[in-house]
């Protein structure tokens, strides 16, 4: 490991300190199974990770993070988030993040008060400084720190030290909340996150390890790694995708050629960084 990340990973667990008691927003990914993990580290019984729990949040994120917890003895908590109450959330416009993460930050901060913990950090990272994340401004506004971007740590970084801190999450794929699978202004509903979790699963289990199906009101974008994109070739396989997704309730299944890529639906408006 280079001097530069030893430093880094170093002021990681000062800061932590500094901050005296914690409350991490805990995904079950990889920034924030770490920061749980580093939070632990640095301030044991003083650092609480919690899960939000609500229709957007995939279960295959929340087995990952109940396994993180268990495997690694972190203090944990869940807690319901409503943010299916909002509307500004499920008319899902550009800022829809914005609106989820608000939700997130309020239960949050206020389940900290309650806890007597003193700061709220999430998994941000030196990374997502350039990409479009309006929750970062819900961040801000709530108080919420991002310990690892402060410390300059990359998602290569972080995949690094959760792999000599034998986190099995270390090279999991990158992955959203479902409703980031939806083009924004089409309404976000729980059946639509349902179906497309159920369509993600069944590609999983196809063997598949990055993938993602963007839902088109009753079409299915099928989005796959580009290392896996040539599997799709063999029509055995095409069908096996086309079949396993049609079951997950989609009139009509599409592969994307172009295979996945980082917030695509972007890729219909103009936006700024935030």
């Amino acid at each position: 490991m280079s001097s530069a990340l030893v430093t880094r990973e170093q002021r990681l667990g000062g800061l932590l300190r500094e901050y005296g008691s914690v409350l991490t927003a805990f995904s079950g990914g990889v920034d924030s199974a770490y920061l749980a993990w580093a939070a632990h580290q640095a301030l044991g019984s003083r650092a609480l990770a919690v899960t939000a729990e609500s229709p957007s949040y995939p279960n295959h994120h929340r087995r990952m993070a109940r396994r993180v917890a268990h495997d690694f003895a972190l203090r944990h908590e869940a807690v319901r988030t409503r943010e299916f109450e909002r509307d500004d959330y499920r008319a899902n416009p550009p800022n829809r993040c914005y609106a989820c993460k608000s939700e997130l930050y309020v239960t949050l901060v206020a389940l900290a008060r309650a806890r007597g913990l003193a700061v709220v950090v999430d998994g941000n990272n030196a990374d997502d400084r350039t990409d479009y994340r309006p929750g970062r401004a819900a961040a801000r506004e709530h108080g919420v720190r991002s310990p690892l971007d402060e410390v300059s740590l990359t998602k290569a970084d972080i995949r690094e030290l959760s792999r000599r801190a034998g986190l099995p999450t270390w090279d999991e794929p990158a992955s959203a909340c479902l409703s980031s699978r939806i083009p924004y202004h089409s309404p976000i509903t729980s059946e639509r996150l349902r179906a497309v979790e159920r369509g993600e699963s069944a590609l999983r289990a196809l063997g598949f390890r990055v993938c993602r199906v963007r839902d088109h009101d009753g079409l299915a974008r099928v989005e796959l790694g580009l290392g896996e994109l040539g599997r799709v070739q063999d029509p055995a396989v095409r069908a096996a995708v086309v079949a396993a997704v049609l079951a997950a309730g989609y009139r009509a299944v599409e592969i994307d050629p172009q295979g996945y890529r980082t917030g695509s639906l972007n890729d219909a408006i103009r936006l700024e960084p935030v």
